[in-house]
């Protein structure tokens, strides 16, 4: 079971794990050249795979409480379990749960094969079996024990090897225990029982939440440090929409269509997966308990895709698939092919960070196509994290009132922007939703001279190191979505972005 998962979208928080585990492969098709390179990774290959430094954000803290203590007995360690904490998002563990870190002895490379796909509800797809499957693919998956395994015959065909981290690479990781995924840490233990005397208050009490692994607070420190650069342009973005819809809760029903059956959300995942030739590449689960629309993460040093279907959008879904796999996913694979591919290669070759272009360029990807591409929960994150650096939870809660009707919704910013507080009574925010908006907004004003598909294929780097770093990359193997293919195409999306947002060139130059 994914025990720890990124945040990047709406929160919700679940008392009891209600998550399904498949993977999606194909039994139609040859396995193309793209999964194939997959098994030519080197031994580092997924030790950074989705470090975005945020979401679908992934933020280690160095843990300096730590530092003289010895892996083995760091009380963060869990067994049997293994999760890196990954991008998007922009992911969590169930309450009162320790975070997990990655564990040299889940290498493993078990075989579970199977003939089909499931989606874990009542539909007219087969039943999943009680293990996890891959049709013709060998992986390190550990089954869950059962009484009487299911035999699935596997028939004759190329087997594609699902991507793993190496034991050493592991091994490495856990030598210093000082690394902990802060997203996991700043989760509050007993949300749900604050959740109920704020809606018993009339919205005017200040939750007083619990941790149970508290980060410091020179960490929380870092991370408070909102920014009002962007202000303006998030609240118009906002009004724009208001003005079009009337409320949010009409322009989600509106431009998002209605919510997806877990046989839908399949459906659509195994037909964007096709597009892309990532077949059997990715473990996928589908959930109703994500604190996020989705999380790209890695779960026993395996890619995992995670989907809330409580959230997930006929119009919008596709649009999530490209921010997760599309971006995230390609440009970590990108990533492991070339020269920076580790600390020491960044450092070496003098890299910028990778943020906020990694979740600028992924947030685009998500609205890209759009027939109204309104940046509505990028500019809402970004306000909310300034407002809460201002203001009590009380308070901030009232104040998104102007956004946003349904109180639950409100409740769930309210969190994301107030994680890490223990009495939230008072001024103070964890800053990194402000990344989105960001990103975004930089990307747009170089729009005109960033090569996109170059950008793609360089891996986790920022756009400003583009130019300087083409001559360096390893170009054979990278992975470019379809979606970037037919770059007039591209573009004009690009422009459809700025013109329903009012965004122009002019305004970007002076703030960017």
């Amino acid at each position: 079971m994914l025990e720890s998962i990124k945040v990047t979208e709406r929160l919700r928080w679940p008392e009891v794990e209600m998550s399904k585990k498949y993977i999606l492969n194909s039994t139609d098709k040859p396995v193309s050249l793209s999964q194939v390179y997959l098994e030519k990774i080197s031994s580092s290959v997924l030790k950074d795979l989705f470090t975005t430094g945020t979401s679908s954000y992934n933020v280690l803290l160095q843990a300096e409480e730590e530092e003289k203590q010895s892996p083995k007995h760091s009380p963060y360690r869990r067994p049997k379990t293994s999760v890196k904490c990954a991008s998007t998002v922009h992911k969590r563990s169930r309450p009162g749960m320790a975070p997990a870190v990655v564990r040299g002895s889940e290498g493993g490379s078990d075989t579970v094969p199977s003939n089909h796909v499931s989606s874990g509800s009542r539909s007219n797809l087969p039943r999943p079996a009680r293990t996890i499957t891959v049709q013709g693919s060998t992986m390190g998956l550990s089954p869950r024990p059962v009484p009487h395994p299911r035999k699935v015959c596997i028939p004759s065909s190329s087997r594609t090897k699902l991507p793993s981290l190496p034991k050493s690479t592991i091994v490495r990781d856990m030598e210093n225990a000082k690394k902990l995924c802060i997203l996991t840490a700043i989760k509050p233990s007993n949300v749900e029982k604050e959740k109920v005397k704020f809606f018993k208050s009339d919205f005017n009490y200040n939750p007083q939440f619990e941790y149970s692994n508290p980060v410091s607070p020179l960490v929380l420190a870092r991370h408070n440090n909102a920014s009002d650069r962007f202000l303006t342009q998030a609240v118009r973005i906002m009004e724009l929409a208001l003005q079009r819809y009337g409320n949010y809760e009409k322009f989600e029903q509106t431009t998002g269509g209605n919510l997806l059956t877990k046989s839908r959300i399949w459906y659509n995942v195994k037909k964007y997966m096709e597009k892309e030739g990532c077949m059997g590449e990715i473990v996928v689960h589908v959930t109703d308990d994500l604190l996020s629309r989705a999380s790209m993460t890695v779960v026993n040093s395996r890619p995992t895709l995670t989907i809330n279907i409580s959230t997930a959008r006929e119009h919008w879904l596709e649009g999530m698939l490209r921010h997760e796999i599309g971006t995230h996913y390609f440009r970590g694979i990108n990533n492991s092919h070339q020269p920076w591919s580790t600390s020491v290669g960044r450092k070496k070759h003098n890299l910028k960070p990778l943020n906020p272009t990694e979740e600028g360029l992924a947030s685009i990807h998500s609205v890209l196509f759009r027939k109204d591409p309104t940046l509505w929960r990028a500019a809402l994150l970004y306000y909310t994290v300034y407002q809460a650096s201002q203001l009590s939870f009380s308070q901030l809660f009232h104040d998104l009132g102007r956004f946003v009707q349904d109180p639950n919704t409100r409740w769930d910013y309210c969190v994301r922007a107030k994680r890490g507080q223990t009495n939230t009574a008072q001024p103070g925010c964890f800053s990194k939703d402000q990344v989105y908006l960001d990103g975004i907004l930089k990307i747009l004003r170089y729009r005109d001279k960033i090569n996109f598909p170059l950008l793609m294929a360089l891996g986790k780097v920022s756009f400003e190191d583009v130019d300087r770093l083409k001559g360096l990359a390893q170009m054979d193997s990278v992975r470019i979505p379809h979606f970037l293919q037919d770059q007039a195409s591209y573009a004009e999306q690009l422009e459809k972005i700025m013109e329903v947002n009012q965004l122009t060139d002019e305004e970007l130059r002076v703030i960017v």
